[in-house]
């Protein structure tokens, strides 16, 4: 099934290039069903490359989903041109009476940052605050995740020795999870980071099911019961030329960086890398929205009357218990 995405998107183009079908929103109105509505917090510099690494995973499902953009206006983007986010992403607080079957908040090259120290942490606040009455299901990737895990429950990141650079394995804590059904035992998944998150933490944090872990990277993709909220520590979604561009830039620039792990053929930068988590990437997220589809009401506002389990341990924290819109 299509993709139903807005008129003039760019990555429309490099999608069909791959023989991926997406529907733009004039035909898509003309068919008698109710798409998945998925909204997309993308908070990375470079948000076409996101965008469209992000639909042609949405695109392998067999369902219609359709999808808007959001942005912070409080944060401005120096990699995107100003005329693509006022054609295609509307700020936050466009969308403050919308519900969704699904969110997905990207991750951001901030981990350098305390939280309180992100000049939009404030807003990402309140997104995350209103996701959990008006969206039933929650993605967060990356930095989105640890920033997630912090806000909802409390746990904290840390900083690593060495950045998190590479494509590592991990296996499946339990192989009959809905979430992961059709993995292997063992997966890999790209990851680019300077933090992690306390374990400890986590391990002690009963509203979470870690569903994936590596013995180097830690806990990977970590879960509420019900899969209202969603952790991905690494980057399904990269595509195979991601982690060489990263690489090459750093090198370019005199930054510090190591050869990503187990990448490039013989971990020899001059050798091509390896696509090696892309069935992975497809399953997670075809089981994502399959579940989504199942299980959020017909009528979608009805989501503000669901249980937003797990996200009630705030207090400590200073955080309100509920969203309320001024």
């Amino acid at each position: 099934m299509p993709i139903n995405i807005q008129n003039g998107l760019p990555a429309k183009t490099i999608l069909e290039n791959e023989k991926i079908f997406a529907i733009e929103d004039d035909s898509a109105r003309k068919q008698r069903v109710r798409p998945i509505q998925l909204v997309i917090l993308n908070l990375m510099p470079k948000k076409i490359e996101t965008e469209t690494q992000i639909l042609r995973l949405i695109s392998k499902s067999p369902l219609q989903v359709s999808i808007d953009f959001m942005k912070i206006d409080a944060h401005k983007s120096k990699n995107t041109s100003e005329d693509h986010l006022v054609k295609f992403y509307k700020d936050y607080h466009a969308f403050l009476d919308n519900y969704y079957d699904c969110m997905i908040i990207t991750g951001a090259p901030v981990e350098h940052l305390d939280f309180e120290q992100v000049d939009y942490w404030d807003s990402l606040c309140e997104i995350m605050e209103w996701s959990k009455i008006h969206v039933f299901s929650t993605m967060h990737i990356c930095w989105g995740a640890q920033a997630g895990l912090y806000y909802h429950y409390g746990i904290q990141k840390q900083l690593l020795d060495e950045k998190m650079f590479g494509i590592f394995p991990h296996h499946l804590e339990d192989e009959y999870d809905f979430l992961t059904n059709g993995f292997d035992e063992y997966h890999n998944t790209p990851h680019s980071r300077h933090t992690k998150i306390d374990e400890e933490a986590l391990a002690k944090e009963k509203r979470l099911v870690v569903l994936s872990k590596g013995e180097k990277t830690g806990s990977n993709i970590i879960v509420t019961k019900d899969y209202r909220q969603i952790f991905v520590t690494g980057h399904f979604e990269y595509g195979v030329e991601t982690l060489a561009q990263e690489y090459f830039r750093d090198i370019k620039e005199h930054k510090p960086i190591h050869i990503p792990e187990n990448y490039f053929i013989n971990d020899d930068p001059n050798n091509k890398p390896i696509l090696t988590w892309r069935s992975h990437a497809n399953l997670l997220y075809r089981n994502w929205l399959n579940y989504v589809y199942q299980v959020t009401p017909y009528h979608i506002e009805n989501i503000q009357f669901m249980d937003p389990i797990g996200t009630s341990k705030r207090n400590e924290h200073g955080y309100s218990q509920a969203f309320i819109k001024e």
